[in-house]
């Protein structure tokens, strides 16, 4: 039986294609919502947290009243390495709406997306956003999403149903039009598409409960909060349910609370019925996958398999001179406490305490996956270090090493085709696939986990920028034996000071800066790359001598190159074994693990890396 009051669609989109915005107009577009002027604000806040990083971490849910329908919206993640989110919240939805921007068209990510909405079989809608950006042509990017979308296996009457079904709009504007142009100046003919056409959801509104958890949630007060769509059956507060876990385990629980989704937040509520989304409480240590279910007529559904973790990075608390200047929170039982919360509320991270309890391993996804970690605590005001990212290494059934192995895919203009598939050779890639366009060459590879990390600046660096690269986990392989590591050495620090402009300019003429003139630096830190192996200590205040026949300001014109600033992916990437990187709210440094220069030598003298 359908479900005409209601209808559960996904958005998917790459990076910055405006998926919140458009949340936003549809929410302002409904009567009830413009009432609550306290919501209002916070959609901005999220909009403007969204626009800074660019990308959407995790699945929300909000939900919208329209013409007596109620719309469930699913925002899913652009990026593989929140990938483990993307299969998941997925079967919570019927349809998607497939968001591209009306001047580059789809993108790398899009594809990664859209490829499990379509095999999932959902029913999927275009449209075609920024319709008013200088340079846009929406008929190609309408027509590049059909060629995606048969490209990655569409059905017949998938394509023939975002065929006729597409809307082209400008969000920050605030309006949708079934052609570009016409003079519509509202988001309605979006919302009505979206009720009349989309698929409500076919469920048993009268059969035994099944609902299956996709996410988790968490408070502070009532612990891990089950996420998930109600498949057959209602499910009431107070009700006596069976849980059924991934490995068949089974135990019985009672629903203390009961929630559904009412625009961005949500309402209790005392039952939900078949087809809608519900928040549960009251399950002890509930997982994804969980099925919850009538205990007299137990109903049984495919279990939810997540991404194994691939990357381990061990967090510290900070032991940097500059400590506590910048960050409030500095202490080791704090940096703790934060992550063990982080466990109960992300299943996607594998998070355990050191053995030695000298720190705390998180394992994750990807390299942004665990920077996304590290800025949320940065924003929080915490400040830490973190050593080099490890990639988990298995053994399989007989005893051979055996790796992560992702798929890599670059998209160049032709010219430099060579170069990316010699960089990717250098790094045990191998390549699988080469389609050659008019313009741009599309180059598949398989190529281990490591050989991954720094490979996203190296690539730009020889398609001048040009370049799309993205990857997923693909599997676990044969281990590709010892990679190159970074060749050049670093310019480390001397002392604790501030770095001068004399000094500097002597100095980059050794290899690249990393600081400016003024920049707080200390003994052992980063504050450069030599142009060639082996690291040098260096004295950055050093100052220029003055005679009695000379000013401190003659002769003196340094032009410095402006140094080399690093995000918190591409430090992460550059470190090698004996180095960490520091986050702090406001900075993000480089240091040798070991910070005085005679200790580093008595270490490696003590390791066998040279000579007494």
């Amino acid at each position: 039986m359908r479900q005409e009051h209601l209808r559960n669609i996904a958005i998917i989109a790459h990076v910055d294609h405006g998926k919140t915005t458009i949340v936003d107009k549809l929410l302002r577009a409904t009567d009830a919502f413009r009432e609550n002027q306290q919501v209002e604000d916070r959609v901005l806040d999220s909009n403007d947290q969204e626009r800074e990083r660019g990308i959407t971490i995790l699945a929300k849910n909000i939900s919208i009243e329209y013409k007596g329908v109620k719309i469930n919206v699913i925002d899913t993640p652009g990026h593989a390495d929140f990938g483990g989110e993307v299969e998941r919240v997925l079967k919570m939805a019927d349809g998607a709406l497939l968001l591209v921007d009306a001047f580059e068209g789809p993108m790398p990510q899009t594809r990664f997306v859209l490829r499990h909405a379509i095999d999932a079989g959902m029913s999927i809608m275009i449209v075609v956003n920024k319709i008013d950006r200088p340079g846009a042509d929406p008929e190609k990017a309408y027509n590049d999403c059909l060629d995606l979308m048969a490209d990655l296996g569409a059905t017949d009457e998938q394509l023939e149903f975002a065929m006729e079904h597409v809307v082209y709009a400008s969000a920050m504007n605030g309006f949708a039009r079934l052609d570009p142009s016409d003079d519509n100046d509202n988001m309605y003919p979006l919302l009505d598409m979206i009720v009349e056409d989309m698929p409500a959801p076919e469920v048993d509104p009268d059969g035994p409960l099944a609902m299956q958890c996709v996410t988790i949630d968490h408070s502070e007060y009532v612990g891990r909060i089950g996420i998930g769509r109600i498949y057959s059956g209602t499910i009431h507060d107070g009700d006596k349910i069976l849980v059924v876990k991934n490995d068949g385990s089974r135990a019985n629980a009672t629903v203390k609370q009961l929630f559904t989704f009412d625009y961005l937040g949500r309402k209790e509520c005392s039952e939900v019925g078949a087809g809608d989304i519900a928040a549960v409480v009251g399950i002890d240590r509930t997982d994804i996958g969980d099925v919850y279910t009538d205990p007299e007529n137990p109903v049984e559904l495919e279990p939810i398999e997540i991404d194994p973790p691939t990357l381990a990075i061990v967090f510290e608390a900070s032991t940097s001179p500059l400590v506590g200047r910048e960050g409030d929170i500095v202490g080791a039982r704090q940096l703790k406490e934060r992550l063990m919360t982080e466990a109960e509320n992300n299943v996607t991270m594998r998070i355990e305490e050191l053995p030695d309890k000298s720190g705390v391993e998180v394992a994750g996804r990807g390299i942004l996956h665990l920077s996304v970690l590290m800025e949320s605590m940065r924003r929080e005001g915490f400040e830490f270090q973190v050593g080099r990212p490890r990639v988990l290494i298995k053994k399989d059934e007989n005893g051979n090493r055996i790796e992560p192995i992702e798929q890599a895919v670059v998209e160049c203009p032709g010219e430099y085709s060579g170069k990316v598939i010699e960089l990717f050779g250098n790094a045990s890639g191998t390549m699988t696939n080469m389609e050659q366009g008019e313009t741009i060459c599309h180059i598949e590879f398989k190529i281990p986990t490591r050989g991954i990390m720094g490979l996203k600046n190296r690539i730009l660096n020889v398609t001048h920028g040009e370049g799309i690269f993205y990857h997923t986990f693909l599997e676990y392989g044969p281990f590709a034996g010892e990679l190159g590591v970074r060749n050049n050495g670093a310019m480390i620090s001397m002392t604790t000071e501030k770095a001068v402009a004399y000094a500097l300019g002597t100095l980059q003429e050794r290899g690249q800066l990393f600081v400016g003139p003024g920049d707080e630096c200390y003994e052992g830190m980063l504050v450069g790359e030599r142009s060639k192996p082996g690291d040098m200590v260096v004295n950055i205040a050093r100052s220029k001598q003055l005679g009695n026949q000379r000013s401190s300001t003659a002769d003196i014109a340094v032009q410095l190159t402006p140094p080399r600033t690093f995000s918190l992916e591409e430090a992460l990437e550059y470190i090698m074994d004996d180095e960490l990187v520091e986050v702090t709210p406001k900075s993000i440094r480089m240091r040798k693990r070991i910070l005085n220069a005679i200790e580093r030598k008595k270490a490696n003298v003590r390791a066998g890396l040279v000579n007494k």
